[in-house]
């Protein structure tokens, strides 16, 4: 948990959180001094806007924290995070407005986000003893912050990790890292491994650069073993070039995020097993590179999966679904009560809906209506599409089960979510995330690179199904 949240302290300097309409009639209760200097200033309480209030002997007397209209364009914890930078360097604040538990929250994550920053590879890092800092408010859940946002934070630190740094192995090791710290059963299955224990489309992606960074399968497993069962995918492509259907120079800059999936998957499961949900939980993450080299998969490949189903390697820069589809067949032999999977599968969704706002696909619809209200409770959207039915045919291989591609520019999301769907069983409850994992520009508490979309949702749903 950062620093810049701290116990209560007689030394913490006000702040007052006002909404635009509210801001006259807030004036008015305030001394004459306060009043022309927020004239002078022209502070209207717009949304993320600050006003430092003076004292005596040119001290700080209070903040005022503009909250906008009812209408603002940010909700959630993203109301608050502009807080952070909007304050001094240094000092102690306390929220003087009275809030409901849930802007508690909100305020303290928002907060605490504001002041997350990837400096690791910086020779002059930033000191986080010298940001300001906020008593935690009242009605604040401190647990469930500190879960969300160590969640985030895992989530960011691992997408932003460059891929010389963090290639399979080691990503492999922050799951492992993670599931022993939470007392969970870690397996890894390694390089031509995967061939003999059933794993073949996860070894075609990652034979490419099996010499150098061997692919592999993460499994972990933890809670009681008669509760639901929920596990979660992760898709883990460390970095792709597109293989020899080679990405542009532009399209490869950011593939180090292409394991963002694996990242989403990791973060949620230590927010579930931090809050000690009442759930089996297993967590799965083909963790690959996809490369250029003489032993990479070619187009029109025909290769073998778990599932039993054969397939056409129409693109090799499709190779997303690939090994998540051995993982997802896995991930059914169990029967789960549910299956939730993470990954930066497609471009098109982001042509559809944009950076921010990710694709869930789900063939249930029960499961489907809990996310859709979790999102909105949570303020961390997502966008439901169709898995299409008529669609179908044009996945179809031409002298395999499948193929991995389609001959048609359109849709491109809907054929990759049918795709995976062909290998989850009937009957049992799926949603797929097909999300982008960065920010493309930076913004209050949310700065540019790696960033965590729907964790508190899913968390949302499985705390509603499964807490104590």
């Amino acid at each position: 948990m950062p620093k810049c949240l701290q116990n209560l302290s007689d030394q913490a300097v006000p702040v007052f959180a006002v909404k635009t309409d509210d801001f006259d009639e807030w004036l008015t209760t305030q001394e004459g001094q306060t009043h022309a200097w927020a004239k002078n200033a022209g502070f209207t309480a717009q949304a993320g806007k600050t006003l430092l209030l003076p004292g005596e002997n040119g001290e700080l007397s209070g903040v005022v924290y503009g909250l906008g209209g009812d209408a603002g364009l940010e909700t959630g914890p993203w109301i608050w995070s502009a807080l952070y930078a909007g304050l001094p360097a240094s000092g102690l604040f306390q929220m003087a407005s009275d809030l409901t538990a849930a802007d508690a929250h909100n305020l303290a994550l928002g907060f605490a986000l504001g002041s997350y920053t990837y400096d690791q590879y910086r020779t002059t890092k930033s000191d986080k003893t010298d940001g300001p800092s906020l008593v935690w408010p009242q009605a604040c859940d401190r647990d469930a912050v500190r879960r969300a946002y160590g969640a985030t934070k895992m989530v960011r630190d691992l997408v932003n990790a460059p891929a010389s740094d963090l290639g399979p192995e080691q990503l492999a090791g922050a799951a492992k890292d993670l599931a022993e710290a939470s007392d969970a059963k870690y397996s890894e299955i390694v390089g031509v491994d995967l061939i003999r224990e059933g794993f073949p489309a996860i070894y075609a992606v990652g034979r490419g650069s099996e010499e150098s960074r061997a692919p592999r399968l993460v499994d972990f497993t933890w809670g009681d073993k008669d509760a639901p069962k929920v596990t979660l995918v992760g898709k883990g492509v460390t970095f792709d070039t597109g293989g020899l259907d080679i990405k542009s120079a532009a399209g490869m800059k950011i593939m180090k995020k292409d394991m963002g999936g694996a990242a989403h998957a990791l973060g949620l499961a230590s927010m579930i097993m931090s809050a000690n949900l009442k759930v089996r939980l297993r967590v799965l993450i083909p963790a690959v590179e996809n490369s250029v080299s003489a032993a990479a998969m070619r187009p029109l490949d025909v290769i073998s999966t778990r599932k039993g189903l054969t397939l056409e390697i129409g693109h090799t820069d499709a190779e997303g679904r690939v090994i998540l589809a051995d993982a997802l067949a896995l991930a059914c032999e169990e029967k789960p009560d549910l299956i939730l999977d993470f990954a930066t599968l497609t471009g098109a969704a982001r042509v559809a809906l944009g950076p921010d706002l990710p694709a869930l696909f789900c063939n249930d619809e029960d499961l489907a209506a809990e996310i859709l209200k979790a999102s909105e409770q949570t303020s961390d959207p997502l966008w439901r599409m169709p898995l299409y039915g008529p669609y179908k045919p044009q996945i179809k291989g031409k002298v395999a089960d499948l193929r991995n591609d389609t001959d048609s520019p359109y849709a491109g999301a809907i054929m990759a979510g049918l795709f995976l769907e062909s290998f989850v069983d009937d009957g049992l409850a799926w949603a797929h995330v097909d999300l982008m994992a960065w920010n493309v520009r930076s913004r209050p508490g949310r700065p540019e690179g790696g960033e965590a979309l729907t964790l508190r949702t899913m968390f949302k749903v499985l705390e509603d199904r499964y807490g104590n």
